[in-house]
């Protein structure tokens, strides 16, 4: 059992705007790590959106659409951070393996060739309820803890002077 440890407090210049991408495959479990996330992110006084995608497997492409969507649109708010969310269960096939593998490998990918802040909260598990308990805010809180790790790599961004001019005009 996980001992429960303080939340993190968190100082930003600027009120960092945060993508959250959550794989609503388990519903039940979405629903929990999504509650997770936003606890942290308003307790920080992030902004955030939310974007749902499929599976787990789709959430390092949305990440990807949000920045090359800059190329587009360049007055769009940019995001400062991502924070992933999704579910893999284990089956009896290598099928969970595959896409627990290529979804960690595409976001460690973005974020290093990118120089992006990304909290993974892709879980994988072995059974339903190993995913309940840490999705459950009041339990492990594994969507918490992917908004803390943005939310730091945020603040590391901005210690090394990576974060970008803001550059966003409301429309």
């Amino acid at each position: 059992m996980e001992q429960k440890k303080e939340p993190a407090v968190f100082t930003f210049e600027d009120k960092p705007h945060v993508m959250v991408i959550e794989a609503r495959f388990y519903d039940d479990v979405a629903d929990q790590l999504l509650a997770g996330a936003k606890a942290v992110l308003d307790r920080a006084g992030a902004t955030y959106e939310v974007f749902t995608v499929p599976g787990s497997l789709e959430i390092p492409a949305a990440i990807l659409y949000a920045v090359k969507s800059l190329d587009f649109d360049a007055v769009r708010r940019r995001f400062d951070g991502y924070v992933a969310l999704g579910t893999v269960i284990k089956g009896s096939t290598r099928h969970d393996q595959v896409v627990g593998d290529v979804s960690t490998q595409g976001l460690q990918t973005l974020a290093l060739q990118n120089t992006l802040a990304i909290g993974n909260g892709i879980l994988t598990v072995e059974t339903l309820e190993q995913a309940q308990e840490r999705a459950d805010p009041t339990r492990l809180n594994r969507g918490g803890a992917a908004a803390e790790a943005c939310l730091k790599m945020i603040e590391l961004k901005h210690h090394f002077r990576l974060m970008p001019k803001r550059r966003w005009v409301g429309r």
